[in-house]
């Protein structure tokens, strides 16, 4: 009885094996048939209208994200491709990689017709990337500058379960474009443009980005704490503010003014804001332009740049600025570079030296209220030796010489002033006329 019963349990199995490997067999023949004698247009036709066939008896609802809506880019297909790469599972087989010169990540997306699924608040939504081939002649896009060098359509398709079509549309979608926000702020390789002045009659051309990579930061900055706690707290207050910005329909935009004579660390100051917001800075000598167009060129400014921007005026002669650029609006914030202080001596000393304090603080504190010597060039002493004691000393002398410089200037200045008033009065008295007239 139980041999009667195995060999009918093989016999069945072998029936099987035998019908799935004939409807395999078929389904080959008439794929090959397909792709081989069937015309693109009516594999296509025939092929989606069996999927959507299937699809009408499914709880399955599929959204289709293209990468672009006409010729504009598309931010759903943008915002996808950077959340999902960080959802790629240990299942995955393919993915793909890149990292584009002077950057500093690497940029990890999903491979065409790779699956990814993500679980967000108890729901199961799948992803697939897919890439349509086409005809290059058919896909100019000016916006997308390697479009004439490729043939084929990018999109994600998402599947979900039907009843879930409000929640993907009102809670999903929108929190993956949050999440991608953050994640490109996070890993974004930080610019600073700056002004192409031959390239000033468009505000959109003008600027030239390069990557920031300068290790400033405000623990390092040789400035006063107070002025540091001072510019801090706004750059924290404008990041914040922007809801209240757009309620009272003002460009969330900061303008800031740096000045002082060179070596004051404009330049530092600049790269410490830009490292402490991870923002792209704008960076305007005003030297560098023109007055008579630069009022018109200002306020066009903020209308051409987005969201999120700081624009950094700096310049070592303030006092030679028309007062309308000076005004809020324009330049909200206005910061005096000045010469070295004690407390950015004892800055650098630490930055440099590695020191908190030392007993020839005292004297090259003294120093340094006098000899009016800039954060760069304490910065070029300090490095000049190994040696604390001997950095120092250097240190002390590079003052004494700075101070005798100021004042054999001081009284260089006043004997020219001194020649030019007898000058004055002997040719007064040549022509007859009182002194001092």
């Amino acid at each position: 009885m139980s041999s009667s019963l195995a060999e009918s349990k093989m016999a069945l199995a072998k029936t099987v094996l035998s019908t799935v490997g004939s409807v395999a067999a078929t389904a080959m023949l008439v794929r090959t048939i397909a792709h081989d004698y069937i015309p693109r247009e009516l594999h296509d036709y025939l092929f989606y209208g069996l999927k959507n066939m299937f699809t009408r008896f499914s709880n399955q609802l599929t959204m289709v994200i293209d990468e672009f809506d006409g010729l504009v880019n598309n931010e759903i297909y943008e915002a996808a491709e950077i959340f999902l790469g960080n959802k790629l599972s240990p299942n995955i087989h393919r993915l793909k990689i890149s990292k584009p010169e002077k950057e500093k990540n690497f940029n990890i997306t999903m491979e065409r017709n790779e699956e990814v699924t993500d679980v967000y608040n108890g729901q199961t939504f799948k992803w697939i990337w897919l890439c349509r081939q086409t005809e290059s002649k058919h896909l100019y896009n000016p916006r997308d500058m390697n479009s004439t060098l490729k043939s084929e359509i990018r999109s994600f398709e998402l599947t979900f379960h039907k009843k879930n079509k409000d929640f993907v549309l009102n809670s999903y979608l929108p929190y993956i474009m949050k999440e991608a926000k953050l994640q490109k702020h996070e890993n974004k390789t930080i610019k600073i443009h700056t002004v192409d002045c031959e390239r000033m009659h468009s505000l959109h051309e003008m600027w030239t980005p390069v990557n920031l990579d300068h290790p400033a930061t405000f623990e390092t900055i040789a400035m006063e704490s107070d002025q540091k706690d001072m510019i801090l707290k706004d750059l924290e207050r404008f990041v914040k503010r922007k809801d209240h910005y757009r309620k009272v329909g003002k460009a969330w935009k900061r303008g800031y003014l740096l000045y002082g004579p060179p070596g004051t660390g404009k330049s530092s100051l600049i790269a410490a804001m830009a490292n402490y917001l991870n923002f792209d800075i704008y960076d305007l000598e005003l030297s560098a332009v023109t007055l008579s167009g630069l009022l018109n060129f200002i306020d066009g400014l903020w209308s051409s740049c987005g969201d999120e921007r700081i624009i950094i005026f700096t310049t070592n002669h303030i006092e030679k600025l028309d007062p309308a650029l000076l005004r809020p609006g324009r330049m909200d914030v206005h910061v005096h570079m000045a010469y070295c202080t004690p407390c950015g001596f004892k800055l650098l000393a630490s930055n440099y030296l590695g020191i908190k304090d030392h007993k020839l603080f005292k004297e090259i504190e003294e120093l340094i209220d006098i000899a009016y010597v800039t954060p760069a060039e304490v910065a070029e002493q300090l490095l000049k030796e190994d040696e604390v004691e001997h950095s120092l000393k250097g240190l002390i002398n590079f003052l004494h010489k700075k101070i005798k410089e100021k004042e054999e200037e001081k009284t260089k200045k006043v004997e020219i002033t001194q020649v030019e008033s007898v000058d004055e009065e002997e040719e007064n008295e040549e022509n007859g006329l009182p002194n001092g007239a």
